[in-house]
């Protein structure tokens, strides 16, 4: 229920949290051992008997426990002991922490590699414009009909294609048969799997249902437009990644806490950051119903109330979203907009001089370069 109300209020819908009930062949067959019942002493008489039908027996069990199996089959294991859980978040929380800040680095020297390039890129345009007025136009050109498509793409939508397709790719990816225990292994955050780090970004590329995919990039899309205006393609990218990582890592920590051990995949915690850092930042900003467009209300009383809704869904314990990652997701947008700006974007000055610095001393003439480039780089 809370899924639909979401997605019918802002076109939102969360991680899938995907689970399967106890089969055969869960529990280890040393666990089952030592918790089964022990076999009744028997007559010698009974005994060959018993030893011709046992193999018959258990060949069937095992036929059955197989056709129980449902497709995919989710690898379950068993949940870590209560010492050793928190000790297992301290490789996802270097991993978030060190992700975190690649990101915004690597947004960093983008923005400056993108800035240095701008004049030649601007010679460039207007040579192809000239060919293009040259050159005879030929009737029914399908990449003249993509590039005028692309160019009436907003910088925010041509930012987020990149990640559409991405979400896509790893969609076919869950329809291939033989790649599905891969899939489940590294597309599936799960704090009690053997592979903790890795999940941790490319759950937030997959989607195993395709009206979740499509409802998430729709959101996605939605905003865009707002988001990266407001940030910039580079920063937007990089709180986009972050907020992917660190949603899940809440979600680690959630579930480490409650016990409630299960796979989760989605970009619903990253699209949470995205439609918290616009609502905080605009909430005035007016916003509708998907399929009832007349009613409307203002953004910041609709991230109150998803707010409100997903704090109610963990602590009522509904489990058929990740409700730790929707909210670890927001609280980073609103975050990010309040204080994180300022503490990691507009810090990054001694950065990207150190960058620039890099840069000139491997180019021609470097030491000129370097003197005068302090300038450029504190300019970005």
């Amino acid at each position: 229920m809370a899924w639909r109300s979401c997605s019918v209020l802002l076109r939102l819908t969360g991680d899938e949290g995907l689970r399967s009930s106890v089969r055969g062949g869960r529990w280890p067959q040393s666990f089952q051992q030592r918790c089964g019942f022990r076999k009744a002493a028997r007559k010698p008489e009974s005994k060959k008997v018993e030893e011709e039908l046992g193999p018959a027996h258990s060949e069937s069990s095992e036929a059955a426990a197989q056709r129980r199996t449902p497709a995919p089959h989710w690898d379950h294991q068993a949940p870590p002991s209560p010492p050793r859980a928190f000790g297992r978040l301290v490789r996802p929380l270097v991993f978030t922490i060190g992700f975190t800040g690649c990101s915004f680095g690597s947004a960093a020297i983008w923005q400056y590699e993108s800035l240095k390039s701008r004049v030649q890129s601007y010679y460039d345009e207007l040579r192809a414009d000239w060919l293009e007025k040259v050159r005879p136009q030929k009737r029914g050109d399908i990449r003249k009909e993509i590039n005028q498509w692309w160019n009436s793409l907003s910088e925010g939508q041509r930012t987020v294609t990149g990640i559409i397709a991405a979400n896509a790719i790893v969609f076919c990816c869950w329809r291939v048969p033989s790649l599905q225990r891969f899939m489940i292994r590294y597309f599936t955050a799960n704090p009690a799997s053997r592979t903790l780090c890795s999940p941790m970004i490319l759950s937030a590329f997959s989607h195993f249902s395709f009206f979740h995919m499509a409802a998430n990039m729709y959101v996605l899309w939605s905003f865009s437009t707002s988001a990266v205006s407001m940030l910039g393609r580079e920063q937007f990218m990089a709180v986009y990644l972050s907020a992917g990582v660190i949603s899940t890592f809440v979600s680690y920590v959630c579930k480490m806490a409650t016990g409630r051990f299960g796979p989760s995949l989605g970009a619903s915690g990253a699209i949470m950051t995205v439609l918290a850092a616009v609502c905080t930042k605009i909430p005035e900003a007016k916003l509708a119903i998907i399929f009832l467009p007349m009613f409307t209300f203002t953004a910041g009383n609709a991230l109150k109330a998803i707010v409100a809704m997903d704090t109610a869904g963990l602590v009522l314990g509904w489990r058929f979203f990740d409700h730790a990652a929707h909210l670890g997701g927001a609280m980073f947008g609103i975050w990010y907009v309040l204080f994180g700006h300022e503490l990691i974007w507009k810090n990054r000055e001694p950065f990207v001089k150190l960058w620039h610095d890099f840069r000139t001393r491997r180019g021609p003439g470097g030491g000129g370069e370097g003197g005068g480039g302090g300038d450029r780089g504190g300019a970005i």
